[in-house]
């Protein structure tokens, strides 16, 4: 554990913080962190969970922002211009799953002692400063492993696409994808009440679904055809809902392909590329399919006078702290910081099974 004595009111900190410098490239640098302001918290990283989806797009280069930039106010992805900068170096990886502990307070922090433990996101780097407030709003649950934090973002991703497909008890829900977002979709489904099938190319990744509740498991790289075995399952109806986590054009069309008439996906993948993949013109068109975005940014609007962001985070930590939601039992590997290229080239080349990976500090 990378703790430090705490003190009020101490200097400038330095910190270790890890970057993508170009595809397949990382390295360190040591950075400082100003002195703490008498509002402020200084945490000492813990855990920072890799994301095998979005990061891995920037580590290999494929991510849409390393040849397009995003026009903020049009909300359009616009061609990079010559000289304009590039997507690299990524400060901090991207990473958006860590969790810390209080190393250090501000003169007038007040709610906040010396070893609790915070978690948020800010990145693949050992020290982090946060306002006090940020702090007393992400404290980890009193009980519960502070390795269950690194889960706040990934699992309010999770938690937001259940909320987008409106789930009712007795449906059956199809997760295409069972990565840990996918995982973590199926649990929260079948929390919401639903018969759960669990779809992916890989038997590692499947034998965790089972063992988390989903009522059947597809390996779509062994099924000729993975929606007509859906249709089976389900009387012939097929699922009432599917969710689309993988981030494959494929995984999405045959998303819309299981579900009954009227049925709806969300779409929570980060698609790459195009999808030549999809064929709307079949049973998307046929079958009045509904297709909806979920993305974090953003709320179903239906929702936004009584969820936000933060009670989205509280909740999944909640879950698990009660043990309807199973956040721990997804990390397959820990592995040191300074070892973090070795991590990455695993997850790139596939080197090994391998769920959630850790960097610990």
């Amino acid at each position: 554990m990378n703790k430090k004595h705490t003190r009020r009111g101490g200097g400038i900190v330095a910190a270790k913080r890890l970057d993508f410098i170009a595809p397949k490239e990382v390295a360190w640098f040591e950075i400082e962190e100003a002195a703490l302001q008498s509002d402020e918290v200084r945490l000492s990283t813990l855990y920072s969970g890799i994301s095998a989806g979005t990061q891995l797009t920037a580590y290999r280069g494929v991510n849409p922002f390393v040849q397009k930039q995003f026009n903020e106010a049009a909300r359009i992805f616009e061609a990079r211009e010559q000289g304009e900068t590039s997507l690299y170096p990524v400060r901090g990886c991207w990473g958006y799953e860590e969790v810390g502990i209080v190393t250090e307070l501000g003169s007038a922090v007040n709610g906040i002692k010396e070893s609790d433990i915070v978690y948020g996101t800010w990145g693949h780097k050992s020290s982090n400063t946060v306002s006090a407030s940020f702090a007393r709003e992400h404290l980890l649950p009193e009980g519960l492993d502070p390795l269950a934090g690194i889960y706040s973002q990934m699992g309010t991703i999770a938690l937001n696409a259940v909320l987008d497909a409106d789930i009712h008890i007795g449906e059956t829900v199809a997760v295409f994808g069972q990565g840990v977002p996918g995982q973590l979709v199926a649990q929260l489904a079948r929390l919401n009440g639903a018969d759960v099938i669990a779809i992916d190319l890989d038997d590692y990744r499947l034998g965790f679904s089972r063992r988390l509740g989903a009522a059947h498991t597809i390996n779509s790289r062994q099924t000729a055809d993975v929606s007509k075995l859906i249709k089976e399952l389900t009387g012939g109806k097929g699922a009432d809902v599917a969710i689309e986590i993988s981030g494959a054009a494929g995984a999405l069309h045959e998303a819309i392909r299981c579900l009954a008439y009227n049925g709806r996906v969300v779409t929570a993948g980060f698609y790459q590329g195009g999808a030549r993949d999809l064929y709307l013109g079949e049973e998307f068109h046929h079958n009045r399919i509904s297709l909806i975005g979920s993305q974090i940014s953003g709320i179903n609007l239906q929702l936004t006078h009584r969820w936000d962001r933060l009670r989205m985070e509280r909740t999944v930590m909640e879950l698990a702290r009660s043990g309807r939601l199973k956040l721990t039992e997804l990390v397959t590997h820990q592995v040191a910081f300074e070892q973090a290229d070795a991590a990455y080239r695993m997850l790139d080349t596939n080197a090994e099974p391998a769920l959630q990976v850790v960097l610990k500090f």
